[in-house]
């Protein structure tokens, strides 16, 4: 049984061609149904809930594609012509085999008829292949199962048009004149070709196999060529930049907690999706610094160096044992390395909220920083420069200290980076002779001069740091009047003119102490001393600030941008501002070089932790 129902009391649901539900539904017939029995009721419902038979509905059986609905049909239906129906029959019920039992009820009479069941019940006969006719009569009759004659066929001629079509009982054949070899037939036969050309197509596909083989063997194997290639390359380039040293290194060095991985170049390339672009976080003298995912899912930070100097590899391996046994607060951890590589790859932790350099000099962030946090950051970079010159076991003399080398996190924690130009110091020296190397603005003069190194010149560093922190300017920058692009001397000379507070930011003058501002800049004035053995050390320098911060914490009353007066404990520090100026010409006229000293003073050449 099937069936379906329709609802007709909205008229204007009605949508001409959809029998769906809305006025007109239809229903399949299942399959293998012999006799049919069409009931067709009206439910009609008066609003009470009880229904009555009235008859308002008219069904048909008919072929499904041959009805199409329109609301004119709830007019007119019944004047319309009849509908066509399909039937599908069969012989009997018996199946083919039961039927030729019996052959005087068996009805495939032609001799070369067929009998099929395609419908599970009752057989029907057919004409094979090649013969037409009726195979339900004996061959006797004209209309039997009769051979087709495909020759005569001109519109459909089966042969190519060089062959001789013969017409065969069932079949055809397709000759092909003197000369030509093949089947003769069209597609998909082989069609008729010259005697010898086949075998050239032969000749010819073989050869283009071959070659496709041969070329296909080829590439394997330069593929595997190059992968033994590749393999041998970072072995050699893992050898060159002393990775067997530092294998050796992180045996002897177990006490670290965290010791150094060695990363494999795969592992990097995945994690910055093969250095894209999309993946630089900043570019400089030294390298390109990229932001990287490892499978952990933990971010990191990848500098990859432009060059390195062989000559200098086993230095270079101790600083990284080094610097991966610093264990401080305001370091940036050193993760790893990277030695399969032409040049060494270090793998960095990852510090999420930007350099100071763009905090003090973009105008959205600086604005949050404020005087507290800028006297944090100085003390707590103050105290990271102490730690690596006085408390590792070997000092390490930092060598490039600037705004864009100290890390803020969300908690605007300071945490130095970039150990690139970074250089040990034997317990047994205080100073090394190296090939001048650094930033220009933050470049210690004497070392300039004399390229004698010492813990002095990440002093004089530091001093630039805090005079940007206190102005909010670039340590160098050509957009200033001459006597001006320098900061370091511009700086020292307000102070020397009284005009400090006259190149202070507005927004530190406007919340902090003055008192407290003279004296962080009389610390800079100090580490910005031209003689080396004149400035303080970081220790020193770290104690005044600890000093400062203290003070500040303990502050009643912050500054009044009017009276521009404090109001400190009874036993608070007080400090006064002493002018010391020592800072010579020829010295400020190196420091203010033009950019095109940077190919030949920034230019590294030892070796660099990169």
């Amino acid at each position: 049984m099937s069936g379906c129902i329709s609802f007709c009391g909205n008229s204007s649901g009605l949508v001409n061609g959809s029998c769906s539900g809305l006025g007109c539904c239809h229903s399949a017939i299942p399959e293998n149904t012999t006799n049919y029995n069409l009931n067709v009721q009206s439910i009609y419902t008066n609003g009470s809930g009880r229904t009555s038979g009235q008859s308002c509905g008219l069904g048909f059986i008919g072929e499904t594609q041959a009805y199409n609905f329109s609301t004119l049909d709830f007019t007119n239906l019944t004047k319309r012509e009849t509908v066509p129906l399909v039937l599908d029959w069969a012989v009997g019920n018996k199946t083919c085999k039961d039927a030729q039992k019996s052959m005087t009820s068996y009805l495939c009479k032609a001799a070369n008829s067929s009998c099929s069941e395609p419908h599970g019940r009752g057989y029907i006969c057919k004409c094979p292949p090649g013969y037409q006719g009726n195979p339900y009569l004996s061959d006797e009759h004209k209309d039997s199962c009769q051979d087709i004659d495909e020759c005569k066929d001109l519109d459909r001629n089966p042969c190519n048009a060089t062959a001789t079509c013969t017409n065969t009982i069932g079949n055809y054949t397709c000759i092909c004149p003197n000369g030509y070899e093949g089947d003769g037939r069209m597609p998909p036969g082989t069609g008729c070709s010259r005697k010898g050309q086949s075998k050239i197509m032969i000749i010819a596909l073989g050869v283009c196999i071959s070659l496709l083989i041969l070329l296909v063997g080829s590439s394997l194997v330069y593929w595997v060529m190059q992968r033994r290639k590749l393999k041998k390359l970072k072995q050699k380039f893992f050898k060159q930049n002393g990775g067997l040293i530092l294998e050796r290194q992180l045996l002897n060095h177990k006490e670290s907690v965290e010791p150094a991985k060695i990363f494999s170049a795969k592992e990097l390339e995945k994690a910055t999706n093969n250095y894209h672009k999309s993946r630089v976080l900043g570019q400089g003298g030294f390298g390109t610094v990229y932001k990287g995912v490892l499978p952990n899912g933990r971010v990191v930070t990848i500098k990859k160096s432009n060059v390195v100097d062989q000559s200098q590899i086993e230095q270079f391996i101790n600083e990284m044992v080094v610097l991966t046994k610093i264990k401080h607060k305001n370091v940036v951890k050193l993760l790893g390395c990277c030695l399969e590589t032409k040049v060494p790859l270090l793998v960095y932790e990852f510090i999420t909220n930007g350099t100071l350099f763009e905090h003090i000099h973009d105008k959205n962030l600086s604005s949050l920083l404020s005087w507290e946090k800028r006297l944090k950051v100085a003390l707590e970079t103050a105290e990271a420069l102490s730690y690596i010159h006085f408390e590792t076991s070997m000092s390490i003399i930092h060598r490039d200290v600037k705004t864009t080398n100290i890390l803020l996190d969300e908690n605007y924690t300071a945490k130095i980076s970039d150990f690139g130009a970074s250089r040990l110091v034997p317990l047994d020296h205080t100073r090394l002779t190296t090939v001048v190397q650094g930033t220009l603005g933050y470049l210690d003069p004497e070392y300039f001069h004399t390229s004698q190194l010492t813990g002095k010149s990440d002093v004089y560093s530091f001093g630039v740091v805090i005079a940007e922190l206190l102005t909010g300017e670039k340590a160098l920058s050509m957009d200033r009047p001459e006597s001006e692009r320098n900061l370091a001397m511009y700086f020292v000379t307000a102070i020397k003119e009284d005009r400090l507070l006259q190149i202070i930011d507005d927004r530190i003058l406007k919340e902090g102490n003055t008192e407290e501002i003279k004296e962080v800049a009389n610390i800079a004035k100090k580490c910005l001393k031209v003689r080396g053995e004149d400035r303080p050390s970081m220790k020193q320098v770290t104690k005044e600030l600890e000093g400062l911060r203290l003070s500040e914490k303990h502050s009643l009353k912050k500054v009044d941008p009017n009276t521009q007066q404090t109001e400190q404990l009874p036993n608070a520090p007080t400090h006064s501002l002493g002018i010391d100026v020592d800072i010579g010409t020829s010295s400020i006229n190196t420091v203010v070089a033009d950019d095109n000293m940077r190919n030949q003073v920034v230019k590294p050449t030892d070796n660099d932790a990169r």
